[in-house]
């Protein structure tokens, strides 16, 4: 399964490897679409590959942590 996401990092995240802990952590393989980050903004959009609880589990993650995730669009089933 597939979902496409912003994420919008806190500024004291955007340093960190989020997206990498989350990924191995989860086993959700990410794909970057999209990316602005600079010392005061990070903004991605990623497509997150795997299975459905596990993609649930990371993004829940994201948002504990402070990330903004938002649904980009439908799911992608292939």
């Amino acid at each position: 399964m597939k979902k496409r996401v912003k994420l919008t990092f806190p500024q004291h995240l955007i340093k960190e490897p989020v997206i990498f802990t989350m990924a191995k952590k989860y086993d959700v393989m990410p794909n970057i679409r999209r990316a602005r980050v600079t010392e005061t903004v990070g903004e991605m959009v990623l497509e997150l590959e795997g299975t459905g609880e596990n993609l649930e589990k990371g993004i829940q993650s994201l948002r504990d942590q402070g990330v903004e995730v938002e649904l980009v669009e439908g799911d992608i089933i292939e």
